[in-house]
């Protein structure tokens, strides 16, 4: 393991063994002075998140993009603080951490015992959700995590996420998709992360009006084993209590190639992130290059010739 990769896991190692000790309101502010240090250092994090706001509010001024990097840091910091502690919280805490609207969906979807499929971007605090689902739902959940480097940092978040009761299987290896249909045609819930595609052969949809690609799984295991698939957005108000929203089922189109029903289908997704996006921008926590012209030069448009606008 190189010197970097032995930081970066002994820091995240002492988040989890110090900070799910500090009392709730230390570690807040603790991940508000973090989040602002970082803003004002203007690191490439900051200034990808801001390009990526941008594509969400086009008209935004550039004090108003920089007032929502801002708070884009703030919640994500959030996010890291609640997470470092969500191991110690008690049941009745996730319980009360959480008030979904539309849960009907969900609750339905999991009695109906056809399978359950859960997607949802980078919002707000996706593994309260789930810790959520597993406590105050008493339903256990796959879900996909990245490999991460060092391997011992993706073993900590393995460990941390089957303490919250979720089962964990790596992105990659090919066996995922496999043992994911398995889940769901038990009737099982899957939950996945899904507004980036880690592959690089994701479906093509559009996104606040530009390219990008999205997973394909979602779809695909929606059509193979008829399970029910729900888009969820989630977001932060000015309480302790995280909010978010179930949204409607998105429909297997009747016809068409599998090729065209997963098109049509990450298409929904994808419209269904935007909506809840574009309402609450700032706890969206993409701080990476997601659309196809930042992630493809060929795709950009030609720069103008000198002597033209």
């Amino acid at each position: 393991m190189s010197p970097r990769d032995q930081l970066t896991d002994a820091l995240y190692g002492l988040g989890w063994g110090t900070v799910k000790k500090l009392p709730e309101p230390v570690a807040a502010r603790l991940g508000r002075t973090i989040a602002d240090l970082a803003w004002k250092q203007r690191g490439k994090g900051v200034q990808r998140l801001e390009s990526n706001y941008a594509r969400v509010v086009p008209d935004a001024s550039p004090a108003r993009l920089a007032e929502l990097s801002r708070a884009g840091m703030r919640s994500y910091l959030r996010y890291w603080m609640e997470s470092f502690r969500l191991p110690a919280w008690s049941a009745e805490r996730i319980r009360g951490g959480f008030d979904p609207k539309d849960v009907h969906y969900l609750t339905d979807g999991i009695a109906s015992d056809q399978g359950v499929i859960l997607a949802l971007p980078h919002m707000a605090n996706w593994d309260l959700a789930g810790a959520w689902v597993t406590t105050k739902l008493e339903t256990p959940f796959t879900t996909v995590a990245e490999r991460l480097k060092p391997e011992t940092l993706y073993d900590r978040f393995v460990a941390y996420r089957e303490g919250l009761g979720m089962e964990v299987l790596p992105h990659s290896g090919g066996t995922a998709f496999g043992t994911l249909a398995r889940r769901l045609r038990d009737g099982g819930l899957v939950c996945l992360v899904a507004e980036r595609d880690l592959s690089a052969s994701g479906v093509e949809v559009q996104f606040f009006g530009e390219a990008t690609r999205m997973p394909a799984g979602p779809a695909l295991l929606a059509q193979q084993t008829g399970a029910l698939l729900l888009p969820v957005t989630l977001w932060y108000d000015d309480s302790p209590v995280m909010q978010g929203r179930v949204h409607p089922p998105v429909e297997v189109p009747e016809s068409g190639s599998r090729a065209e029903k997963t098109s049509v289908m990450t298409q929904a997704l994808a419209d269904a992130f935007a909506t809840g996006i574009a309402d609450h921008p700032e706890d969206w926590h993409m701080l990476q290059r997601l659309w196809l012209k930042d992630l493809d030069p060929a795709r950009k448009p030609p720069a103008p010739e000198k002597g033209t606008s």
